[in-house]
């Protein structure tokens, strides 16, 4: 009884939730036309969504979420953000709108290149992804993503990370906690992390991430989970011994990979996994994941600066996976994510 009342609670938060982002999109809009920098519109070539339909979507998620926390597999998250920092941080998104239309009215994304911070690190990462001020490498651009997500997402971002929490419990269970480890790749603000966490407290977390910045943020919002720790480095030369982790995750991050990229990063994935562990991937859909809604993806690296993100789109992530000894068993979508579930076999070696 408590489980159903709790998501009956959390579904209508969720909804809320939508509505308001959903006034954020507005609000946005029209702040843009104020401004006379508005993008201009992308007409697919291919079926997209009408708008009602992508509002079911995300309804039909928030059931699912709520569903989840109905039957025990992961509790209601606990949403520790103050309304004072909400409020500071959509004025942050408000304040950079005009910046970010004006750099992608130029089409400039290469900015962030030329920051003191993007010295050492791969080309491919010192870009203004979104055409976002600063890309990923300062303490502004880590306190303006996850308001961005959510708004581009209608407040279900957190909702469609979660989706990857089932198969984690299922893995989970039986287990003692505190004997697994679980890294979670590209772990951003520590979001996820967070969300983890909360769902299963007692086992060692570790994030890694590229951005000293979004490190520092992560590191100061999980600052009272003792048994996170979150530390900076590349996805391609992970900082962890081989088959050191039961578990890795990795959201959001394959569509920002260059081709090549992509099969180092899942390279390292298999190595860092013991035999017999879980690798949980979630990120944007492709081609064909959803009927109707190719014409959405399309526009998307046409509205935003996301360099790889049509590569992605075609980029077969099952072969991937299986050809670097990580075998799928699941893949199901989560509106406009997909996630796709691996085991390493006992008795893999390391795939190069």
């Amino acid at each position: 009884m408590a489980n159903r009342v709790e998501a009956y609670a959390h579904l209508a938060g969720q909804t809320l939730r939508t509505g308001w982002y959903a006034a954020i999109v507005s609000a946005l809009a029209a702040a843009a036309r104020r401004t006379g920098n508005l993008p201009a519109p992308y007409t697919p070539t291919r079926p997209a969504p009408q708008r009602g339909e992508l509002f079911r979507e995300v309804l039909q998620l928030q059931k699912q979420d709520a569903d989840n926390v109905r039957n025990g597999i992961y509790p209601a998250p606990i949403n520790d953000e103050s309304f004072v920092k909400h409020i500071a941080a959509l004025r942050m998104l408000f304040a950079d709108l005009p910046r970010s239309n004006e750099r992608r009215e130029a089409g400039r994304g290469e900015e962030a290149a030329q920051l003191p911070q993007a010295a050492g690190l791969p080309e491919y990462y010192t870009r203004n992804f979104h055409y976002q001020t600063d890309g990923y490498l300062s303490a502004e651009s880590a306190k303006l993503y996850d308001i961005q997500v959510e708004t581009l997402f209608l407040g279900s971002g957190a909702a469609m990370r979660r989706q990857g929490l089932p198969p984690i419990a299922e893995f989970v269970r039986g287990k003692d906690q505190r004997t697994l480890s679980l890294v979670d790749v590209a772990c951003g603000t520590g979001r996820y992390l967070e969300q983890i966490a909360q769902a299963f407290p007692a086992m060692p977390l570790t994030g890694v991430d590229l951005s000293a910045a979004y490190v520092d943020e992560a590191t100061a919002y999980l600052a009272g989970r003792r048994n996170v720790k979150v530390m900076q480095g590349n996805a391609e030369s992970l900082p962890l011994p081989s088959e050191s982790q039961d578990i890795a995750t990795c959201v959001f991050l394959f569509h920002e990979l260059p081709h090549d990229v992509r099969r180092t990063v899942v390279s390292e994935i298999a190595r860092v996994l013991k035999p017999g562990g879980l690798f949980v991937f979630i990120d944007s859909l492709q081609w064909g994941d959803r009927e109707g809604y190719d014409g959405l993806l399309e526009g998307f690296p046409q509205r935003f600066h996301e360099p790889y993100y049509e590569n992605y789109l075609g980029d077969d992530m099952a072969a991937l996976f299986a050809s670097k000894g990580l075998t799928p068993v699941q893949s199901f979508n989560a509106f406009l994510s997909k996630v796709v579930v691996c085991r390493k076999p006992l008795d893999a070696a390391h795939v190069q």
